[in-house]
């Protein structure tokens, strides 16, 4: 495995990717991407455009056919498995559509789990940690509640509040508000500007509504499985 310094957090060089069933289909073709530390940015696109599986492999959960990606300066086609989940514990936090609660769980142990996963001992520190991310997230008094005593608003803040258990420096949102009405998604993407400010995360939404978009610092559009546009505002 090797380790660079970095000056981009997150690098894609000449990324391609292939599936290969009865024929050999490509879904991205030379992706070139460069994210710095603390940006707030968007990739939009159809359905079909390629835009998840560049979020799987920004995030380390599928690997490239071909190319490079660096995540905080490591390269990551040259990790194990065990290396690529511990990459992913401590450096990035995922926030999905579906918010993927354990239901038998309460807001605050659903917080927590990160560090469960980890093997961490959770100490009363690290509970104070969980709930001042859930004060300033604003669910603080839902968190004894259990994951199916919560409004789909709470439960995806909930989420976040996870994604960001063991400050990771980069978040991940894949579609985070596609179950949400309007005034919950404005207050979701509100909330990624603030996390943004106060904590200096770098943030990747993807997304297929402009609308949320617009709510980024940056907008980068695939289309068919390429980049279209990359717009900073």
């Amino acid at each position: 495995m090797k380790t660079r310094e970095y000056e981009y957090i997150v690098e894609l060089k000449n990324v391609n990717k292939f599936y290969y069933t009865a024929v050999a289909t490509q879904v991205l073709f030379d992706i070139n991407l460069k994210f710095k530390e603390g940006t707030f940015n968007a990739i939009v696109g159809p359905s079909g455009s390629g835009k998840s599986t560049l979020m799987n492999i920004l995030g380390t959960l599928d690997k490239a056919t071909s190319g490079d990606v660096y995540i905080a300066g490591k390269k990551t086609d040259e990790m194990t498995r065990d290396e690529l989940a511990i990459l992913r514990n401590s450096s990035i936090g995922f926030v999905f559509q579906f918010h993927y609660l354990l239901p038998e769980y309460t807001a605050l142990e659903n917080v927590l789990m990160p560090y469960q996963i980890s093997k961490q001992k959770i100490t009363n520190e690290v509970k104070k940690r969980a709930v001042d991310l859930m004060k300033f997230i604003g669910i603080e008094e839902v968190k004894d509640n259990l994951a199916t005593k919560m409004s789909g608003g709470q439960q995806q803040r909930t989420a976040i509040a996870r994604a960001l258990m063991n400050n990771p420096k980069i978040i991940l949102a894949d579609e985070p508000t596609g179950n949400l009405d309007t005034e919950a998604t404005d207050k979701v993407y509100n909330l990624f500007r603030e996390i943004n400010e106060e904590f200096g995360n770098t943030i990747i939404v993807i997304t297929h509504e402009r609308r949320v978009a617009e709510k980024t610092d940056r907008i980068i559009e695939i289309r068919d499985g390429r980049i279209h546009l990359d717009l900073y505002k």
